[in-house]
């Protein structure tokens, strides 16, 4: 495998082939294997959120952040999906944790699922661009060992969506079964599909899975585990980042103008070697702004 050339390949907008992608995916899993559910991260570290395949502004995000291993990253998941490069941004975000596994965290989001996939994009994407599913079983098969959490430094815990009314302590997370289909409920679920709400506790999530969280909920989940902060991501919000509770937990959005028609801004979430909290900003790049979806093309023998 020469890392260094599939990088190339990839930074020129150009896919990886199905070989390559087959043996990427099969050293990823003997990474990703040994990282625990809540995967330890220290401090300096840049947190972001959603990039939901839109390739250049993820390249964008790096010229932003700086590039590893100069800058240490923690991707709160959602990489693929509704944008129109889901399969160049996965791959290269996998050749990167392969390069350099200890600068690079990767955790799991909602639509890294086999079930979402088939539905927002990523599927058809692979169909289009390699004529067959391969691929798709590939990278769905690597979904299931991508950690569902992230601790900074024991004191800003990243998860995609929310909590769960069945957690209450950071160790409960360490103790589920990850190597699975996202669980339609349940805790594992609620990690990926929970929302922060002003409530006061609980209430029903009207996507149809996960919770609505208040800011008790919160506020006594930080205690109890010693936590200074929440990073979740799973919504767009049109300034970047969003807190709540407090500044008890914040959502960190990294697709800027989402889905190419949103108009948002996108953040990263940086924090020093103390914690200190700083928001780099960033908007999309003309490539983004330029992307047309793919057009059906009928094949010719009908």
């Amino acid at each position: 495998m020469d890392i260094d050339k599939y990088l190339e390949t990839l930074r020129n907008a150009r896919c990886l082939t199905e070989r390559d992608v087959r043996l990427v995916c099969e050293h990823a899993k003997e990474i990703f294997i040994e990282e625990s559910n809540v995967h330890q991260v220290k401090a300096p570290v840049i947190i972001c959120g959603d990039i939901h395949g839109q390739f250049f502004d993820l390249l964008e995000l790096f010229n932003k952040g700086g590039q590893i291993p100069n800058a240490n990253y923690i991707f709160i998941g959602d990489f693929v999906d509704r944008g129109y490069n889901s399969v160049e941004t996965f791959e290269y975000l996998l050749c990167l944790k392969l390069k350099y596994p200890d600068n690079i965290t990767l955790l799991r989001g909602n639509h890294e699922s086999r079930q979402i996939t088939q539905v927002y994009g990523f599927y058809d994407e692979i169909v289009r661009k390699y004529g067959n599913a391969n691929p798709w079983r590939y990278f769905t098969d690597v979904f299931d060992y991508l950690p569902l959490g992230a601790l900074v430094d024991g004191k800003v815990l990243c998860v995609h969506g929310g909590l769960s009314p069945e957690l209450r302590t950071i160790d409960q997370i360490r103790t589920i079964d990850r190597k699975t289909e996202i669980p339609h409920e349940g805790p594992f679920c609620d990690l990926m599909w929970s929302d922060p709400e002003e409530v006061d506790t609980w209430a029903l999530n009207t996507r149809g899975a996960g919770w609505i969280f208040g800011k008790k909920v919160t506020h006594d989940f930080n205690h109890i585990n010693g936590l200074e902060l929440i990073a979740r991501a799973h919504q767009l919000v049109q300034d970047g980042y969003q807190y709540w509770f407090e500044e008890q937990l914040v959502t960190v959005w990294s697709a800027p103008n989402y889905c190419y028609r949103c108009g948002n801004a996108a953040s990263m979430l940086s924090l020093d070697e103390n914690l200190k909290r700083d928001f780099v900003m960033f908007k999309e790049v003309p490539e983004s702004a330029a992307s047309q979806p793919p057009k059906n093309v009928l094949p010719y023998f009908l």
